[in-house]
């Protein structure tokens, strides 16, 4: 199985980053192949219909396109400001959205994450994104929000809190199991 993994921030010391790569080594089947992206890669103009027309969708966003195209699994950890995605995660996804003949996620299966400083652990944004994703071609395999990042997460270790990481890896085997009905049909 190909996995891309990536925090939906473009933060150089990103929490949902550090988030997404841990959770990341739940899956080591021995041939699985793993990809962590950072959206700072992808760095591009601001999306407008101005700069489209004149110069057309920008190579970074169909470097992009070709990361999702190439994995069979996708597990993003969204960063939430005020409530909502990341500026640099929108503005790709804009950006891939403009690809002629595609949606953002051409039909690929995701697990979503989410984590902050704060008690909702991102839940707003969490809660945007398994909404949206849907529209935008993608299959929602799992949700997951990690609470009080700096409370319940150890760097080598992951998460902490015992409740926590047990609800974590249950979801982890549920998008296991999904992944292989996925891929054996």
């Amino acid at each position: 199985m190909k996995i891309l993994i990536f925090g939906a921030s473009n933060s150089k010391d990103s929490i949902n980053k550090k988030f997404v790569t841990s959770v990341s080594k739940y899956y080591k089947e021995i041939d699985d192949q793993k990809e962590i992206i950072d959206l700072n890669d992808y760095e591009m103009p601001i999306y407008s219909k101005h700069y489209e027309v004149e110069h057309g969708v920008p190579q970074q966003a169909i470097d992009f396109a070709n990361k999702i195209d190439w994995a069979d699994l996708i597990l993003i950890s969204f960063a939430e400001n005020n409530g909502n995605y990341n500026a640099s995660y929108k503005n790709i996804i804009d950006w891939v959205s403009r690809i002629p003949n595609r949606k953002p996620y051409q039909n690929k299966a995701v697990f979503l994450l989410a984590t902050s400083p704060g008690s909702r652990g991102g839940q707003s944004v969490l809660q945007i994104a398994a909404d949206r994703m849907p529209f935008d071609g993608a299959e929602v395999l799992e949700t997951f929000s990690l609470p009080t990042f700096q409370e319940n997460f150890e760097d080598g270790k992951g998460i902490t809190n015992n409740l926590l990481r047990s609800q974590l890896e249950a979801k982890v085997r549920s998008s296991k199991r999904k992944m292989a009905a996925r891929l054996s049909s």
